[in-house]
């Protein structure tokens, strides 16, 4: 068996996912993926980068995906989908870019739905991270300077943003456990805690497979 694995990062937004995967990839002394994805997808392309950031785990805001989520009153008229193509084939080269990562060498991968992109890897971990409210309010006005009001708006706004995103690409719901080999609730355990939990189930499994 291949001694590589990967571990994907799904996470609240607040739950401090982000920063456990930095530390599980240093602790591991494997790469690690999260907006460097955004660069790698340019290279790959030849759309600059600020086209990938525009749609960064973000669903298409088409009129064709208004209709798919049913949001809009007049699913019957005639429209046009250029935005939803031009958003799936900038998923399509993601996608690509996770899987030749995911295929070379052992990483991690925070969110853009790899977890299922790569779900027929054998060695793969995908970890979801949540953690209370309270927790996750007081860690965005910490990170981002901003109100207990601003954090919560900001908090409702990622957590949506994502969930339609996962949900339109890959039919699934985010939230969904069976989506996941690990649940950690970090604000139960703290973020180091959390780093140790995951190191130690991706060491259990990669000695299992042996």
């Amino acid at each position: 068996m291949s001694d590589k694995f990967i571990v994907t990062i799904s996470r609240q937004f607040g739950s401090g996912g982000r920063e456990i995967g930095k530390k599980i990839a240093d602790s591991l002394g494997i790469e690690f993926y999260d907006k460097e994805l955004i660069s790698l997808a340019s290279k790959e392309s030849g759309f600059c980068e600020n086209v990938f950031e525009k749609a960064d785990e973000a669903p298409s805001n088409s009129f064709l995906y208004s209709l798919v989520m049913g949001s809009n009153p007049m699913s019957s008229l005639f429209f046009r989908n250029d935005d939803l193509l031009t958003n799936d084939k900038l998923f399509s080269i993601q996608s690509k870019v996770i899987k030749n990562i995911a295929n070379e060498k052992s990483c991690v991968i925070v969110g853009r739905c790899s977890d299922y992109i790569l779900r027929e890897e054998k060695n793969l971990t995908r970890v979801y991270f949540h953690a209370d409210m309270d927790f996750r309010v007081k860690r965005t006005m910490e990170l981002y300077k901003q109100s207990e009001k601003d954090a919560n708006a900001s908090i409702l706004k990622a957590d949506k943003k994502r969930n339609n995103y996962y949900n339109y690409y890959t039919g699934n719901e985010w939230t969904d456990l069976k989506n996941y080999d690990i649940i950690i609730n970090t604000s139960k355990i703290g973020v180091e805690n959390s780093v140790k939990a995951v190191i130690n189930y991706v060491n259990m499994v990669r000695e299992i497979n042996k």
